[in-house]
């Protein structure tokens, strides 16, 4: 899907870029951070910049001889931009399941942090399952690309997930209790035991 994106705007940095601005429009940019966020080179960036103060899309100011940047939410590009990029990560995110599940016998699949634009979260990615550690690493590694940012997850066998559950752990259910998303979920035999299971 990123290359895809790529392919429309010709450009993988100007992708990186409008990504990274439409999903924090209140932030502001250095050059140089942005550089570092997005794993271009400067002069790349620069460019890139240049564009897209040009059309409106992004707002430059000077601050104590540093030119900082941010996205401008009142462009008419905007919104329809910011409901691309959405439509591109859902599509990114099934695949992700789709991958993960021919990792091993995977019994759940949770999404949460910046999956849900949760920053405070402990993790982004929990797995319950048997799961070939290997592919699950590279499978991970390999998406922690597309999406532009590492991914913190956790894998727990079944026995451990209910233990977990049983004991009250802190930690598991810190994760069922943030904002998330259940890609895949086969715990129960029924979905009126699995929807009871992970209300909390």
């Amino acid at each position: 899907m990123q290359s895809s994106l790529e392919h429309i705007f010709g450009s993988r940095t100007r992708v990186k870029l409008l990504r990274l601005f439409t999903s924090d429009a209140d932030s502001t940019y250095f050059v140089r951070e942005l550089s570092r966020k997005v794993g271009e080179h400067m002069n790349s960036v620069r460019r890139e910049l240049g564009l897209l103060e040009k059309i409106g899309f992004v707002q430059s100011e000077t601050k104590e001889q540093k030119k900082y940047y941010r996205a401008n939410p009142d462009n008419v590009l905007f919104p329809e931009m910011k409901g691309l990029f959405v439509k591109a990560d859902l599509l990114l995110e099934q695949d992700f399941a789709e991958k993960i599940q021919e990792t091993g016998r995977i019994k759940l699949i949770l999404l949460s942090g910046f999956f849900v634009g949760l920053n405070d979260s402990l993790i982004d990615l929990l797995v319950v399952g048997q799961v070939n550690k290997r592919k699950f690493v590279r499978l991970v590694n390999g998406f922690s690309k597309l999406f532009d940012r590492e991914i913190r997850y956790t894998t727990m066998t079944r026995k451990d997930f209910d233990y977990r559950r049983q004991v009250t752990d802190r930690f598991l259910y810190r994760i069922l209790g943030d904002e998330h998303i259940i890609l895949y979920n086969q715990l129960h035999a029924s979905a009126e035991e699995r929807d009871a299971s992970l209300a909390l």
